[in-house]
């Protein structure tokens, strides 16, 4: 996995717009149930900020796309259990998730409303709060000003860490370009490490549940 990360990485930071294009997609597809397990998002958005203070990536874009991406992803999911209420967490691929859609609903009923800010910050269940939190007819507009406030907290915490890391390194001067590739590739190692426990975890939930009724 790191090694096509590695090639994402050294595309995209010739490419500019690219990455920006990059970093909304990784974004959009960790809010999306099926996707957000597959796609390791946050991996690539922390890598990818890595590249700013180098000046290959600008710091605003790169924001304004995580959120953007994060926002969009869950308005669309919220929107898909709202329209559709209960039955759709009996479709597929919800149905290959009934642990984890089990854990959405209780940390909803535990957190209410709340329960769509903090769950952006616990994955694997970010995915699937926002489907949850529609398919529980929790109000519109309640969903989107809780949601929005979330996302313009989590795009800050996920990329600053990169951000800070990679100024760490052009400090270095010279030295910079002999440790910018290994500071990214190991950023990538740690974030793919991360993301592979995540879907081992929620794999071995979802095996070891019994199927929603």
């Amino acid at each position: 996995m790191s090694q096509y990360l590695d090639l994402i990485v050294a595309f995209v930071s010739s490419h500019g717009a690219v990455a920006y294009v990059v970093i909304f997609l990784s974004a959009l597809l960790e809010a999306v149930p099926l996707a957000g397990s597959v796609v390791p998002g946050s991996t690539v958005i922390l890598a990818l900020s890595a590249l700013v203070p180098s000046g290959n990536l600008k710091l605003a874009p790169i924001l304004i796309a995580a959120i953007a991406g994060a926002a969009l992803g869950d308005g669309l999911a919220y929107w898909l259990g709202y329209t559709q209420k209960r039955r759709v967490l009996s479709l597929w691929p919800m149905s290959k998730y009934p642990a984890l859609i089990a854990e959405s609903e209780r940390f909803f009923l535990r957190y209410g409303t709340f329960a769509v800010f903090f769950a952006r910050f616990v994955p694997p269940i970010r995915a699937f709060v926002p489907i949850t939190a529609g398919a529980l007819d929790m109000p519109p507009p309640k969903f989107f000003a809780i949601d929005v406030l979330a996302v313009l907290a989590w795009a800050p915490a996920m990329i600053l860490p990169g951000v800070l890391a990679g100024s760490a390194v052009e400090q270095w001067g010279a030295k910079a370009e002999h440790y910018a590739l290994p500071l990214v590739g190991g950023l990538l190692v740690i974030g793919a490490a991360i993301w592979a426990f995540r879907c081992w975890r929620a794999r071995r939930r979802a095996l070891h549940a019994t199927p929603c009724k």
